[in-house]
């Protein structure tokens, strides 16, 4: 999936769930999605990286100098964005 599709596709969740968020590139690479209550950097994992397939930085983890968060599929991925952007207060 390049960054562009996977973009589209976070718009087009986003608007679907209804959550107010804003889609856009993040300064190096990947996507960066935020909203009223919550905020992350999601990306695609490399091919040696596997078998995490998305990563999901959070403000959180990074303050606690913690690595991004893996996850194994785009359910699994679309699924910890949407609870960070519905405001459940968890690391993402």
């Amino acid at each position: 999936m390049t960054e562009a599709e996977l973009r589209a596709l976070v718009a087009d969740c986003v608007a679907v769930w209804g959550v107010g968020g804003r889609v856009a590139g993040a300064a190096d690479g990947g996507v960066e999605v935020a909203s009223a209550t919550g905020r992350c950097v999601i990306r695609a994992a490399g091919m040696e990286e596997r078998p995490a397939r998305w990563y999901v930085e959070v403000p959180e983890r990074v303050g606690a100098g913690r690595a991004s968060r893996g996850l194994p599929s785009v359910v699994a991925m679309l699924a910890a964005l949407r609870r960070r952007l519905e405001g459940e207060t968890g690391e993402g």
